[in-house]
């Protein structure tokens, strides 16, 4: 560390005498103290801190000259207690198998200076798991180059930044910080608590138009209790779920209550197969309902407005978002914009109190009321002259069954949906994703949001930093 020069000293006991009249070893002793306890490093201590320029040089501080900003700080540690097995953690005295050269891991900065460690680490022999394992280090987990804390940080800022600007500000390369945001989401996974998978959730999701893989969706499996994902997969067939299903255990399978999905029929198909699964109740989310009945709706409104001349052309002009807006949402004003457009054509009046229905019918208190509700629906658009009708009539009374399921067990399927935020966050954030592992930690963490506040912020960090020491005070 930096110290200003004094007046000259004796010699005294073989070694320099400081204004306080403390040797330079006594100094040297002290000041790695403080760095080894700045530092946090149990069973560890700092015997030599100096600076190093880039090329590997170092650098001899001389007084009343300042050190350039490229030049890093270097601490050089040494083994105060005995080692531990990285595996199990087994403390090892029977020496060392194999002494490994001088290694160096990234830190985090110290006054806006570049900190690296520096240790040679050893294999040991582990007589309780017969590895012969690099020793545990008290500052960085195996096969890493960057400390915990200075991944914890890094993971902490790639929540709101992109990872090129995270590699900016500590001065490494792109693959650098998402390797450590990789191991920094791992181990906060890994200390939280597990939930078993009661009601499952299954959605696909657009991968957008920057991938060059050959599938542009994957399919999502989520925990309907906390909204988290818990899978993903590429596709969104059948064969892809069923590929999920197949790492279930039979008690895993047991436990599961229900599925919530939207009408897709290759994920239904996914579940039917299944032996244990076959009589799990299907549950439709009232969104996916809601969009179709919608679809039918506009495309009634096109036919009626703008394909019938340019007069009703300028009366349906303008008119999309508020036909199928909720009703009860409307303004006076609007309210009396689609009554004069259910005057115009009986079809689209039909349609628009068909949509109305169909979304009271959805929050029917119980399942003999929208048994009742959905019976009525069907009979009004049975109709075979009404083409888009007559699909909405054919696509409710396939998925009847789901949709009453829906009035019996209310799962919170709007948690599916949900994930929709997150997810087009990151997909705009990045150009793509190769790695399916860390997209769903990465998902899963946003959905999570533990560095919501200063406390979970806190806590996060924490999970960088190392256990204090019996003998703190």
């Amino acid at each position: 560390m930096e110290e200003d020069a004094g007046p000259s000293t004796p010699h005294h006991c073989g070694g320099l005498v400081s204004p306080s009249g403390t040797t330079e070893g006594e100094t040297m002793g002290q000041r790695t103290r403080i760095l080894t306890d700045i530092l946090g490093v149990r069973g560890w201590k700092i015997v030599e801190a100096f600076f190093e320029t880039p090329a590997g040089e170092r650098v001899e501080h001389l007084a009343d000259l300042a050190l350039l900003s490229n030049v890093a700080l270097v601490l050089r540690l040494e083994r105060r207690w005995a080692p531990r097995c990285s595996t199990c953690g087994a403390i090892c005295r029977g020496g060392a198998h194999e002494h490994l050269e001088v290694r160096r891991w990234k830190d985090l900065p110290w006054g806006e200076r570049s900190v690296w460690i520096e240790a040679a680490p050893i294999r040991v022999k582990c007589k309780c798991c017969g590895r012969h394992a690099v020793e545990r280090l008290a500052w960085a987990d195996p096969y890493q180059r960057e400390t915990v804390r200075l991944q914890q940080m890094m993971t902490f800022q790639a929540a709101s930044m992109s990872a090129g600007h995270v590699a900016v500000v500590h001065g490494v390369d792109w693959a650098t910080v998402r390797r450590a945001e990789t191991a920094g989401l791992k181990r906060w996974d890994a200390t939280r608590e597990a939930v078993l998978l009661r009601r499952v959730g299954v959605d696909e999701k657009w991968l957008g138009r920057r991938h060059k893989l050959d599938h542009h969706f994957v399919t999502i499996v989520s925990n309907l209790e906390t909204g988290e994902p818990v899978w993903m997969g590429p596709g969104r067939g059948q064969e892809t779920l069923a590929s999920w299903i197949a790492t279930l255990s039979p008690e895993e399978k047991e436990r599961i209550e229900l599925f919530a999905m939207d009408m897709h029929a290759p994920y239904a198909a996914a579940v039917r197969a299944d032996e244990v699964l076959k009589d799990k109740p299907i549950v439709h989310d009232p969104f996916h309902v809601t969009k179709r009945v919608n679809a039918a709706l506009d495309e009634i409104r096109r036919e009626v407005f703008f394909r019938a001349g340019p007069e009703m052309r300028g009366i349906g002009r303008g008119t999309r978002w508020l036909v199928l807006r909720a009703w009860e949402r409307c303004t006076p004003e609007q309210q009396a914009k689609v009554t004069e457009l259910m005057r115009c054509n009986p079809l689209f009046a039909r349609a628009y109190q068909i949509k109305e229905e169909l979304r009271a019918v959805l929050h029917a208190p119980d399942r003999a009321a929208m048994e009742i509700g959905l019976a009525r629906i069907l009979r009004r658009t049975q109709a075979r002259r009404h083409v888009e009708l007559r699909k909405l009539h054919d696509s409710l009374r396939a998925h009847r069954d789901a949709l009453l399921a829906l009035a019996e067990h209310r799962p919170p399927t709007g948690r599916i949906e949900a994930l929709n935020n997150n997810w087009e966050t990151l997909v705009r954030r990045a150009r793509g994703y190769r790695n399916y592992q860390y997209l769903l930690l990465k998902l899963r963490f946003m959905t999570a949001n533990p560095i919501a506040d200063d406390h979970g912020a806190r806590r996060f960090l924490a999970l960088g930093l190392q256990p204090p020491s019996r003998r703190a005070a």
